[in-house]
């Protein structure tokens, strides 16, 4: 318990956004699907992680440092805040892409492969920025043994999120069914807060470069996603307008 505490007095905004995403996701899905949501997604993602510290798969192969044991929980080599962190961060992109859906319903492969692209385009902010830990209060708690092409992230990092978000969204919709879901925003909410922060914090240890394409890509990212939903909310506000849309006759002289 101790161990615990001192986890959570190490790591408070990584548990401030676990608080967060049991606010959002219990007013949103309900307690029963939330407990479903992290039971799933958090033993998915400690496996990714633990596979790829090994094997290199599917994040690319890294290291934990071990610097902060005795001082955080870790379950084997993986501490517990690293893969606890996934768990928010698919509710997160799986509610953002809920709502870019709009009025359309997607399938549930093709909707688990949207939140797995979301939070992988997250990721394109934190992982240069955890890279750099040293230079903040996360600390060095990691490194690439052969470096990366992407400010010190190899590619297949990326693809490593992408399929961990699509897996964790898409096993809790194979067994939830239909997403539903009764206030989306709170988590569309806490997707943004993340990205504000990762952004805050890679400004606050002084690479502008970093910041100015984690800009640049969600503001691309918010367009087109904006631009996805709109024609069919205007098709649906206009078919409310018509009384039914093409299914009223149309008579008369044009």
């Amino acid at each position: 318990m101790n161990l615990l505490l001192d986890t959570v007095l190490l790591r408070p905004y990584v548990f401030g956004f676990v608080a967060a995403f049991a606010a959002a996701a219990v007013a949103d899905l309900g307690w029963r699907r939330t407990v479903l949501f992290a039971a799933w997604a958090w033993p998915v993602a400690w496996f990714a992680e633990f596979s790829s510290t090994r094997t290199g798969l599917p994040f690319g192969l890294y290291r934990y440092t071990g610097t902060t044991r005795g001082h955080e929980l870790y379950l084997a080599d993986v501490p517990l805040m690293d893969s606890l962190s996934f768990t928010f961060l698919a509710y997160a992109a799986f509610s953002l892409a809920r709502a870019a859906q709009g009025a359309r319903r997607l399938p549930r492969p093709m909707l688990a492969a949207a939140a797995g692209v979301l939070m992988m385009l997250l990721d394109v902010v934190i992982d240069p920025l955890a890279v750099r830990g040293e230079r903040w209060f996360l600390g060095r708690i990691f490194y690439y043994p052969e470096g990366g092409v992407y400010f010190g992230v190899p590619l297949s990092n990326f693809a490593g999120w992408w399929m961990v978000g699509t897996v964790a969204v898409g096993g809790y919709l194979a067994v939830a069914g239909d997403p539903g879901g009764r206030r989306i925003w709170p988590g569309v909410g806490l997707y943004y807060a993340v990205l504000a922060f990762t952004l805050g914090m890679t400004w606050w240890i002084d690479e502008p470069v970093l910041v100015t394409v984690g800009v640049l890509l969600h503001a691309g990212l918010a367009l087109i996603l904006y631009a996805a939903g709109r024609p069919v909310e205007r098709r649906h506000m206009a078919d409310a307008a018509d009384g039914g849309g093409s299914n009223v006759p149309r008579t008369g002289v044009t």
